[in-house]
């Protein structure tokens, strides 16, 4: 039985495998939760829209359902695309490098981003603690605020790990990586395609 790529899958025991089952359990729990986050984004907005209309009145929360689920697509949707190699990225420079040069690139460039992403998840239990102090209610559904953002420190982490896998695969296999699951298969044959 081969890969995605034609190759031969990698073992599953050990501790590897256990972190690729633990990282496909994940991600099936995020795609499910960016699915249903936008339905019901969907769902609310339009029948807010039907009630402001039909009956010149708003439901009272949408506004601020909204809201959450939108920080909720956000912080799990960069793990996601950090998984698939699917962020943005400024390519130019390291195309123009050689294979080895490129690779290099992209550990210091995953490594980087790791740091900056851990940086930012400390600053942002930091952000929740001091929410979960003030005792803060939503204005509409009186929730405590702090559960609306609880996901951000938890989506930069899981965005962090992905990017030092990225690190890790890129150190270890050949090949440039995007991700630990992706490759980058940019070539001078795609470039005359563009």
């Amino acid at each position: 039985m081969s890969g995605a790529n034609g190759e031969a899958p990698a073992p599953s025991g050990g501790a590897l495998g256990i972190l690729r089952k633990l990282d496909h359990g994940l991600s099936v729990v995020e795609r499910q939760l960016l699915g249903w986050s936008i339905i019901i984004m969907a769902v609310n907005t339009v029948a807010n829209v039907i009630m402001r209309l039909g009956f010149s009145s708003s439901i009272f929360f949408s506004e601020e359902l909204n809201q959450f689920l939108i920080i909720l697509v956000t912080f799990v949707g960069i793990s996601e695309a950090a998984r698939m190699g699917r962020h943005i990225r400024m390519s130019a420079f390291t195309d123009m490098l050689g294979p080895r040069a490129s690779k290099v690139m992209m550990i210091f460039i995953t490594l980087g981003t790791a740091s900056l992403l851990f940086l930012l998840a400390w600053y942002s239990i930091d952000y929740v603690s001091s929410l979960i102090t003030s005792n803060r209610l939503t204005p509409a559904l009186r929730i405590p605020y702090y559960l609306t953002v609880l996901i951000v420190p938890f989506g930069l982490c899981v965005t962090g790990i992905q990017f030092v896998l990225a690190a890790l695969t890129n150190i270890l296999k050949p090949g440039t990586h995007l991700s630990y699951q992706v490759e980058d298969t940019f070539d001078d044959a795609d470039e005359h395609h563009l």
